[in-house]
């Protein structure tokens, strides 16, 4: 790791702790504070909107909700969501703010997206700018962006009251939740950074795209087609190439701002452009790529300190938010180191390395902040990228890999990381509770036999998900269609692709050819369950520790606030990790790293 690295993420962790601790008590006070009440000064508008919206959508703010009805409430919701998707994107050619008159989306490829985007993954099989009119990318993708990452901080809630109350029958209300999240996190926050990137040159248009004059021709070659519209070949069976020279260039426009902003701030991912963060209209300095990593772990930060806050010890937030910050800096140092070191392949043939592996990362960032962004968006279940991963060394991509296989716990994503790393905290304190020969507490709250098999099915769902979805594909034709690169690089993009899709992270190698009806439905399947099978059974875990009493700390009770169990959490976190998924890395990226040195 070089000075500049090692400084940038000194840096990048300060200021996201200087930012995170006053959201956290926003945070709190928007999850502990009664429906239609102002959390904050100035906000007392949003307050009359609101209890308007409960009174428009028929909703009873004052009622609690058990979790059965709470898990109900939200899977109709999200149901309905990606009905919505599905369907906007099928008659896209016949609705306005079309400037292009782009085509309908194909049946398939419009349910992977609204799977994707209802699950807050934001896995994209197609190219944004040459796909999505603007309506869609404004009404049901930006429209989910802000819905799945309210969905995700509305369990996150539900599960912190289920360690804070006493003995109650209700753990919220999910619709005051969802509202709540919107109206006073996400909107506010999602507004100031748009506004914040569009200084920045990160474009906010309805345009039509550009066709602009090329300062110099480009010159290329391809082969040329015959009436039948199949290449045509010479006498040897090559192809016939014809010179073609292009003076103009499409630039494309559209409303990027307002998606960026909560693609990144909901960890959501998906892109305006295919290029993702790497585009310049989405991404175009390094201050704004700064900013959009701070925003992608700013929400994730915060909850842990509500955490804290709302079962009356910040000494737990402080806990969970430091066995996440030790395990990212040590995957942030090994990928930083990766990047920074020299290619065996390339060393071998004397090209001068002495700057990193440049290879696939925007010479705007270059590698310490391209590396940094990618521990960043695989760390949160966000997925937006700066750099292409495909071409990272094995070691590297070994890296982002991981993070997504430790469960998307490391910062996580929006809600989803806090409350998928309480899961680990119950598994942690129970593995603690069976070496010393007692029931394991956590926050004054048994955990018992109930709650354990819930966090067993929480924690084996997604792990079951990629590598059966892995072995299927490697099996079929159909899968292997799809494959670029042959070999353990080849494995690893399948690898890499269903651990992205079941862990909710939406970011790809990008060497795998995934727009296919195979892909789009087996991917899509893994997108669901990986969020709502695991969204369930923590909803479970909550309602059964709401009804329990609260136990007062005694001198049996394990402290769940020091060195040691944070020592804890993140040993079983990483050996969940490994006792997953080590076999199916063995045969990808460490393989691969194995095969540089091979002569």
């Amino acid at each position: 790791m070089t000075t500049q690295s090692t400084v940038l993420l000194i840096v990048f962790l300060t200021v996201l702790l200087a930012l995170a601790w006053p959201l956290g008590l926003l945070l709190t006070r928007v999850g502990a504070g009664a429906a239609g009440s102002s959390p904050m000064p100035g906000m007392g508008w949003l307050a009359r909107l609101e209890r308007l919206i409960y009174r428009a959508a028929g909703v009873n703010p004052d009622q609690g909700q058990g979790w059965k009805t709470y898990a109900a409430s939200l899977l109709l919701f999200s149901l309905i969501g990606a009905l919505a998707t599905y369907g906007l994107q099928r008659v896209q050619a016949w609705l306005p703010l079309n400037p292009q008159a782009l085509a309908n989306v194909s049946p398939d490829s419009a349910f992977d997206t609204a799977v994707s985007f209802v699950a807050n993954t934001n896995w994209q099989g197609y190219s944004g700018e040459q796909t999505m009119s603007y309506l869609t990318q404004m009404l049901v993708l930006a429209g989910q962006n802000f819905f799945s990452a309210a969905t995700g901080i509305a369990v996150a809630y539900a599960l912190i009251r289920g360690f804070a109350a006493r003995s109650a029958q209700s753990i919220g209300n999910f619709w005051v939740d969802l509202t709540r999240s919107t109206l006073y996190v996400l909107l506010p926050l999602s507004l100031l950074l748009a506004v914040f990137l569009m200084a920045q040159g990160v474009i906010q248009n309805f345009k039509p795209y550009q066709e602009v004059q090329l300062l110099d021709p480009v010159s290329y070659s391809q082969p040329k087609a015959g009436a039948d519209g199949q290449p045509l070949k010479d006498a040897q069976g090559q192809p016939v190439l014809e010179n073609l020279s292009a003076t103009t260039q499409t630039i494309a426009m559209g409303p990027v701002a307002s998606q960026e902003a909560i693609k990144m701030l909901g960890t959501n991912g998906g892109g305006f452009f295919n290029a993702n963060s790497a585009h310049p209209y989405e991404n175009p300095t390094a201050l704004s790529n700064f900013a959009q990593m701070l925003a992608i772990f700013l929400i994730p930060a915060g909850l842990c300190f509500a955490f804290g806050r709302m079962v009356g010890d910040q000494r737990q937030g402080w806990a969970v938010l430091a066995a996440m910050t030790v395990l990212f800096v040590i995957c942030t140092c090994v990928v930083m180191g990766a990047e920074q070191s020299a290619h065996p392949g390339l060393q071998a043939l004397n090209i001068d390395q002495s700057q990193g592996y440049m290879e696939g990362k925007e010479t705007r960032f270059g590698i310490s902040a391209s590396s940094l962004f990618v521990a960043v968006t695989t760390a949160a279940s966000c997925g937006a990228v700066n750099a292409m991963h495909d071409s990272l060394t094995p070691i590297g991509g070994l890296i982002p890999m991981l993070l997504m296989q430790f469960g998307e716990v490391i910062f996580g994503g929006v809600g989803s990381g806090l409350y998928g790393m309480l899961v680990f905290a119950i598994m942690a304190v129970f593995i603690a509770g069976l070496m010393i020969g007692r029931t394991p507490e956590y926050l004054g709250k048994k955990i018992q036999a109930h709650e354990m098999k819930m966090t067993a099915i929480a924690i084996l769902v997604t792990p079951t998900l990629v590598l059966a979805g892995t072995a299927i594909a490697v099996l079929c034709e159909a899968g292997k269609a799809g494959i670029a690169n042959p070999g353990a690089h080849g494995f690893s993009e399948i690898l890499y692709a269903f651990s992205s899709a079941a862990n909710n992270n939406g970011s790809a190698f990008a060497g795998l050819s995934a727009n296919t009806p195979f892909y789009n439905s087996m991917l899509a399947i893994a997108m669901w369950f990986g969020r709502f099978a695991m969204i369930v059974p923590i909803l479970a875990i909550a309602g059964s520790l709401a009804g329990k009493q609260r136990l007062e700390a005694n001198a049996g009770t394990m402290p769940t606030h020091g060195g040691m169990f944070i020592g804890l959490l993140c040993g079983v976190v990483v050996l969940v990790g490994v006792l997953n998924y080590v076999p199916a890395l063995a045969l990808g990226p460490v393989a691969e790293h194995l095969q540089l040195f091979a002569k």
